[in-house]
């Protein structure tokens, strides 16, 4: 499994400093990232049970970012 990072940090810190005028940690688009990969692969796994070799937007109908523990501010 990759830990490589997988969003653009300074689109996503641009868009929290946007929308809510804060600043953004360090780690966050890791772990965005973290999450986009446990979508890809319930995507993936729902391709493989249509027995199609290609992913598509309908495959990520009903998949969740993967739940990880929530820190307090």
């Amino acid at each position: 499994m990759s830990d490589e990072v997988l969003v653009v940090a300074s689109k996503v810190k641009k868009y929290i400093k946007d929308k809510s005028d804060m600043n953004t940690a360090g780690n966050v688009p890791a772990v965005i990232s973290e999450k986009i990969r446990a979508m890809c692969d319930q995507a993936i796994e729902a391709a493989r049970r249509d027995g199609r070799k290609t992913v598509k937007d309908r495959d990520f109908d009903g998949v969740g970012p993967a739940t990880g523990s929530a820190e307090s501010a």
